[in-house]
């Protein structure tokens, strides 16, 4: 594949635009003085709900999506698609459940909760682990993925690929942290579905050999019927990746509520909210998007089946279907993919950050911030912690760059990959949360076991019961450490007197736009089940 001169001219645009335009969400405002630690990691608590939808997404569908869930939908099919339809469903939840929590108590980041209700020691310990996790599987698995894409399209040589798209989502975020990514993020999701959008459409074109899109769709479907199949069978040969009934009623749900409530990573937009009715707009306006997703990212995989069956490896799925593009609109689409891939990194950066700064280094050195004792204050330390946070922004993209071979380069699913490793530690987490959120009696000591009893017994299934689905193996998990938690909690002494959180105020009832908003949700996703059962 090669890039004509209209291409790399509208890539360029894109490059130059998107920086240009983050540099101006970040500029400081006059007489505001620097930026403090809400202004930098929470955007002043400023954020429309069409920003917290957009970045949502943005944040989320990157190079392990698009490259990546293509390539599963290469091997596996549409069932592959039940992480973005089943996503749309949790969001629903996160909004009317989680959030009002959250917001109400003012939480900035994942672990500072955790200290609120638990203690000192689960903020630390969780802490450590996000940043493990977020530099050494997401960040390294996302840039991977895009050099992959880049390197397929562009034949630019992947280690460069690497570096480039890994500067380019550190620099354009570096100077105004979630402002910079949020704001930004309409432009990027944007161009995201309008170039998904036009790949899909001309790969069903290619199918219908000129007879149209509906033409291509029905020949799709008539070539490869044993890739529409949303609930698989025991039988298939996919079944430990998508274990059938369990993904609408077991483990994929300790995944999504894991994913989208309790992941620094996307919750932080929500966080950054106006007001809790401004985030729950923006989760419903995400969950309506997530419904668009597997067109978008799924389809071309499928087609590939078809039109490129002999691939090395499923990830070359979607780079291969770009091909059909011709020039300029190569350009728009490619632009589209570095996109993703840069507003997923520059978020993941930005959380990064986020977390090390507030929940780790700030508490190490005791400082105090505006984000935690509510001022807007612009003292010394604010701007301490505002360098340190860009700090490890850069730390954690240099390191995930050295990485991402040796981590990732190994695996024939990189998709698949991320959603089982992480699936040691999903359970643990959810059951954390869940405790935390809704049971007063659950302590310090049944958290700290229900994290540790997730990841020992993850591994004994692992080693001794290879067999068993990872996702039916999450379920398991989560109902044995949610139980070991209780058990834990009920034979130790209350922490009533660690515990902060108030629930004084916080009222789960939604408006009637966000109830029948969700209502449609819930009947598409009812539709789309029944009809590729």
């Amino acid at each position: 594949m090669t890039l004509q001169a209209i291409d790399i001219a509208v890539i360029a645009g894109y490059a130059v635009f998107i920086f240009g335009l983050a540099q101006w969400v970040s500029r400081d405002k006059p007489g505001a003085g620097p930026k403090n630690t809400t202004d930098y990691f929470l955007a002043s608590r400023n954020l429309p709900w069409w920003a917290i939808g957009a970045s949502l997404i943005a944040a989320n569908i990157s190079a392990e999506q698009i490259v990546g869930m293509s390539g599963s939908g290469y091997a596996i099919g549409l069932a592959i698609a039940s992480y973005e339809w089943m996503a749309a469903a949790t969001l629903l939840i996160v909004g009317k459940l989680f959030l009002p929590i959250f917001l109400r108590n003012e939480i900035y980041t994942m672990p500072q909760f955790l200290e609120k209700r638990y203690g000192t020691s689960i903020r630390t310990l969780m802490a450590v682990f996000w940043l493990a996790l977020y530099v050494f599987v997401n960040l390294t698995s996302i840039i991977w993925l895009g050099s992959i894409a880049v390197t397929k399209v562009a034949g630019v040589n992947q280690d460069l690929a690497l570096v480039i798209l890994g500067a380019f989502a550190l620099l354009y975020q570096l100077r105004g942290g979630l402002k910079a990514v949020a704001l930004t993020d309409i432009v990027q999701v944007t161009l995201l579905i309008a170039g998904g959008l036009i790949i899909a459409g001309l790969t069903l074109s290619e199918l219908g050999h000129g007879a149209g899109i509906a033409a291509g769709w029905h020949n799709l479907v008539t070539a490869a019927p044993d890739h529409f199949h949303m609930i698989l069978k025991p039988g298939s040969p996919h079944y430990p990746d998508l274990p059938g009934l369990s993904v609408l009623i077991g483990g994929m749900w300790i995944a999504n509520l894991s994913y989208w409530g309790f992941n620094q990573y996307i919750i932080q937009r929500a966080l950054a909210a106006r007001s809790l009715d401004e985030a729950q707009r923006g989760i419903l306006f995400a969950a309506f998007l997530k419904l668009l997703m597997p067109i978008i990212i799924v389809l071309p995989g499928i087609a590939a089946v078809v039109l490129a069956p002999d691939l090395a490896k499923p990830d070359e799925a979607y780079p291969t279907m770009m091909r059909l593009l011709p020039p300029g609109l190569l350009g728009l689409v490619f632009a589209a993919l570095i996109a993703a891939i840069i507003a997923s990194t520059a978020s993941k950066i930005n959380s990064i950050a986020t977390i090390f700064t507030l929940d780790v280094y700030a508490k190490a050195r005791k400082l105090k911030t505006d984000a935690e004792d509510g001022t807007g204050g612009q003292g010394g330390n604010e701007r301490h912690l505002v360098l340190v946070g860009r700090l490890a922004a850069t730390t954690a993209i240099v390191i995930a760059i050295l990485t991402a071979r040796p981590l990732v380069g190994s695996s024939e699913q990189a998709f698949q990959f991320i959603q089982e490793f992480t699936g040691f530690f999903t359970p643990g987490i959810t059951v954390i949360f869940i405790l935390g959120l809704f049971w007063k009696r659950a302590n310090e000591g049944g958290a700290i076991g229900g994290a540790v009893s997730s990841v020992a017994l993850s591994w004994a299934f692992k080693m001794f019961l290879p067999g068993v689905p990872f996702m039916d193996r999450m379920g398991i998990v989560f109902l044995a450490s949610l139980a070991l938690a209780v058990l834990a909690s009920l034979l130790t002494a209350p922490s009533a007197d660690r515990d902060t959180i108030t629930a004084n105020g916080v009222s789960f009832a939604t408006k009637p736009s966000f109830n029948v908003g969700g209502l449609a949700v819930i009947l598409v996703l009812v539709g789309l089940y029944a009809t590729f059962w």
